[in-house]
């Protein structure tokens, strides 16, 4: 499984679709959810997904939630919370006991506003940025000796966060500094030295929207082609950052949101889904660098748009909630690039055709949607940085930069998508384990200004830009 952030932390307006954040390790999840009243309060809401069929249980406290606070599930089932009060902010930890809630205070930081970041690797740390007007400060809220912990203060404003190894060392930030975005990391494990990890050129900006630890791939947002596109690249490697054409929509926002895990070393070969938002509704995307196509599939109703869980058996579960169900997952069975069904977790055969939420006969999936054919209801998505429309020449200003993006030929007619209950605790554990020894990723911007031909690029001709590498197709 792996998550990006974005800076929005609130919920949406609609009465069953909150924001859900899922644990390192999958096995819960929360959002806030809003009561079916006149007054429509938030809540907390905790989801158990670990066993053989999802459930929610209600987290409220004394009084209604407000819709900025933002919550983040615990491996060990409880549930953290972050609450504005006046000019500061408190943390707490929510958890079920008996009938209520059981509450505990972990502690409060003074800052005028406070992200919460993904859930850290091994789901017992929880990490949040404190943007200010020439530095960030990246505090630890929970998992400290003596409560929230400033860890480091990073020049610049720093948003984002993604996770680059699997025992939370590794922690990478979109860092805007001297008008300029790049992606920077952060070495938790050696006094959270922080290097730059992603510069294609020194004029662009370079965001990472998703990595996976154990392939190394990388899906980033760069205007390095001369506009705003989505690209991949490896992490450590010297190949340059490559643009596919399929993952850039004629219309909409398309976002990675999860990549298929278990795929050591071989990136080229990993799945990674998509949402893609447009006027028309809202798809699910299936795609792999190898692949070259973005495949377009129905999203459930009711989908929690963005979310989602791939797990090491190659199955995507998708959250959905509903006003007959409000805490479901449906299952979609990935076999290389095709989506064999949808269905319900917990279904003892998961390839066979299932009933969708709303359905009336079984529905069986045999292949993609041709493009362009509306799916659903129109789903509002707000993406952290929205893929600009394709243009028909090179931007103005590209032959003074050395610029020559060479479009792939084979993307033309590939039927492609045109186009990152446990007891109260008085204490939290003392002390947090040792991490293994890691090795440090080499930054992109080191990658050649040509690419050679290889699997990847013997297609399609690399992107020239003075001062990085980066490659259409």
């Amino acid at each position: 499984m792996t998550i990006c952030a974005t800076e929005d932390t609130m919920a949406p307006a609609g009465p069953y679709g909150g924001r859900l954040t899922i644990a390192a390790d999958g096995s819960y999840a929360a959002r806030l959810a809003r009561h079916d009243d006149a007054a429509g309060s938030w809540f907390p809401e905790r989801w158990t997904l670990s066993g053989p069929e999802p459930y929610a249980v209600p987290l409220p406290g004394t009084q209604p939630e407000e819709p900025d606070s933002s919550v983040l599930p615990l491996t060990d089932g409880r549930v953290l919370i972050l609450r504005r009060v006046a000019d500061r902010f408190t943390v707490s930890l929510l958890y079920p006991a008996g009938p209520g809630t059981g509450h505990l205070i972990v502690g409060t930081v003074a800052t005028p506003r406070l992200t919460l970041l993904p859930p850290a690797p091994g789901g017992t740390l929880a990490y949040a940025l404190a943007p200010g007007a020439d530095e960030t400060t990246l505090w630890l809220v929970h998992g400290g000796a003596g409560g929230p912990e400033r860890v480091t203060r990073i020049p610049g404003r720093c948003t984002g966060g993604v996770w680059l190894d699997r025992v939370g060392r590794l922690l990478a930030l979109d860092r805007e500094l001297d008008g300029r975005t790049k992606t920077v990391m952060v070495d938790l494990e050696r006094g959270s030295e922080t290097g730059p990890l992603l510069q294609i050129t020194e004029e662009s900006n370079d965001r990472l929207l998703l990595a996976d630890p154990d392939s190394g791939l990388l899906l980033v947002h760069s205007d390095a082609p001369g506009h705003g596109r989505l690209g991949w690249g490896v992490l450590g490697s010297s190949l340059p950052v490559r643009f596919p054409e399929c993952l850039r929509p004629t219309e909409g926002t398309i976002m990675p949101f999860a990549v298929q895990p278990g795929q050591m070393l071989a990136p080229e070969s990993c799945a990674v889904a998509f949402r893609r938002a447009s006027a028309r509704g809202t798809w699910l995307g299936v795609w792999r660098p190898s692949g070259r196509q973005l495949r377009q599939y129905p999203a459930p109703e009711g989908w929690l748009t963005g979310t989602g869980l791939w797990t090491a058996g190659g199955e995507l579960l998708l959250p959905y909630a509903t006003e007959a169900e409000p805490c479901g997952v449906a299952r979609m069975a990935v076999a290389g690039e095709l989506v064999g069904a949808v269905g319900q977790v917990g279904s003892p055969r998961p390839v066979e055709p299932v009933r969708l939420p709303g359905s009336v006969e079984p529905v069986r999936l045999p292949g993609p949607l041709e493009p362009g054919v509306p799916v659903g209801s129109v789903t509002p998505v707000e993406a952290v940085e929205p893929v600009s429309p394709p243009e028909t020449s090179p931007p103005r200003g590209a032959a003074e930069k050395g610029a020559e993006i060479v479009q792939d030929a084979v993307d033309s007619d590939n039927r492609s998508t045109a186009s990152a209950q446990p007891q109260a605790m008085a204490a939290e554990p003392p002390c947090i384990p040792g991490h293994p020894q890691t090795c440090r990723p080499v930054p992109l911007q080191e990658a050649p200004l040509a690419a050679r031909q290889t699997r990847w690029s013997v297609i399609s001709g690399p992107v020239r830009i003075s001062g990085g590498g980066c490659a259409a197709g």
